[in-house]
């Protein structure tokens, strides 16, 4: 029974648009202009940034007399409200285990929210378990949290493929731990020479389905 390991966030649940509604309500509340949307894009750099310092930006942009723990605090539950499991991702989760793949996440940042996502989406049904970075000790694009996967579900990380969005991440660990992968490119152009996915392709449902069939 080989392994799927795949990335949680704009991969399993899309963060990214999630991330724009809560921005986008955020400003009204605070009275800020529309424009500075595009801002607030590039500092959270696709939930990149710590959310810590996302806070401390806001913060000090706007002069805000509140706390960086209550901004997010804010972000963590507005973003986490509207957070749903597609079922067509739930679906295609429950063919891939069906097929007789073991689907287990393994995902970069914080253990509360990245699990809390998981299990109110239920997420958690389709999945043998899950790693996140911050309890593992290791984080993407280090091999060492694939293997770290394989051992909790007692299987080998040969015949494994990574599923991800993340260059670096994604597809740069796989290529570290020597897997094959499939990126999500969610409408960007491959440019890294230093390594390329086994597929390219526009979503989960296609990326389950060229692993499938490979």
């Amino acid at each position: 029974m080989p392994l799927l390991l795949l990335d949680l966030d704009n991969t399993l649940l899309d963060r990214e648009n999630l991330f724009r509604s809560w921005g986008e309500r955020f400003l009204v509340k605070i009275g800020a202009p529309p424009d500075d949307l595009d801002w607030l894009l590039s500092v959270d750099a696709d939930g990149l940034t710590d959310r810590w310092d996302v806070a401390d930006a806001i913060r000090d942009r706007y002069s805000l007399a509140v706390r960086s723990v209550d901004l997010v605090e804010e972000l963590h539950e507005g973003v986490l409200a509207g957070t749903r499991l597609d079922p067509l991702v739930a679906c295609a989760l429950q063919i891939a285990g069906d097929a007789g793949w073991m689907p287990v996440v393994v995902c970069n940042g914080a253990v509360r929210p990245q699990e809390e996502k998981i299990r109110r989406t239920g997420l958690d049904r389709y999945l043998a378990d899950w790693v996140i970075s911050e309890a593992a000790g290791v984080s993407k694009p280090n091999p060492r949290i694939f293997a770290l996967a394989a051992q909790r579900v007692r299987m080998p990380l040969r015949g494994a493929w990574v599923v991800g969005d993340g260059p670096e991440a994604d597809i740069g660990g796989a290529a570290a731990a020597g897997l094959p992968s499939v990126w999500l490119h969610r409408g960007r152009t491959w440019t890294d020479g230093r390594f390329a996915p086994t597929f390219t392709v526009d979503g989960l449902i296609a990326a389950l389905a060229a692993v499938l069939a490979a």
